[in-house]
């Protein structure tokens, strides 16, 4: 049986926007191709086609319509973002961190080196003892201020269409009754029982398992990652 043609191809580009920024998750997924296929046109809207959206928030629309116009259109992000080098979706930090580097890492989806800015900050939010050692004990975590943790959360899962994020593996081990040995295999960081080795075997792209980023150190046991997808700050965000 032959298909016709996408309904989105016959909406004009703002009504795709309008229908991209308002509809249900399963409307936005289905528009992802379309609104990558109306690049120039979408950027032809200057700042107004990220007028419905806001930037302190983590709406994941958003960013795949920086993340489109980046791959296609990239002089059209330059000038969205020409008032602000850390990237359009604001970034508080409670201890002066400067996340334009992650953000920008995200947008032009360059996801390794985000991974690795999301763990090394991690250290430095969980204080000295962290970083001189290279990796962050689960009892440090309480201590972490949640302004960053909902920082570094809303720019994974604004960049990411909603699949990664701390609360996207929060989630997802929701949804399995809390069983993290389930966890690792859905989320892509074991493979028939064995762990994913870093970083050649992780899938440093859109299309990685969903929960797949950030890698909060699998080797340091269940205790770390159940103390970060439980801080307070997070939990409030499901």
């Amino acid at each position: 049986m032959l298909s016709g043609p996408s309904p989105a191809t016959n909406l004009s580009v703002e009504q795709l926007l309008e229908r991209f920024s308002s509809g249900s998750s399963r409307q936005r997924l289905s528009l992802i191709k379309p609104v990558e296929e109306r690049a120039e046109e979408l950027a032809a809207l200057g700042s107004a086609v990220l007028a419905s959206f806001d930037p302190e928030g983590d709406d994941w629309a958003a960013g795949w319509i920086l993340q489109v116009l980046q791959r296609h259109q990239p002089q059209a992000v330059t000038s969205l973002l020409s008032s602000d080098s850390s990237g359009w979706f604001a970034t508080p930090s409670a201890v002066g961190i400067d996340y334009g580097a992650l953000q920008s890492d995200l947008l032009e989806e360059r996801l390794e080196e985000a991974d690795r800015f999301t763990s090394a900050t991690l250290r430095k939010l969980a204080g000295p003892g962290a970083e001189q050692r290279g990796y962050v004990y689960f009892s440090e975590v309480a201590s972490i201020d949640g302004l960053d943790l909902v920082t570094l959360d809303r720019l994974w899962t604004a960049y990411s269409q909603g699949r990664f994020g701390f609360t996207a593996q929060a989630r997802l081990l929701n949804a399995l009754d809390g069983r993290y040995h389930s966890l690792w295999s859905r989320i892509g960081w074991k493979k028939e029982g064995t762990w994913t080795r870093y970083p050649g075997s992780f899938t440093w792209s859109l299309l990685a398992p969903e929960g797949h980023m950030p890698l909060i150190n699998q080797l340091r046991g269940v205790r770390l990652m159940d103390a970060v997808l439980n801080h307070p700050s997070l939990v409030a965000r499901r």
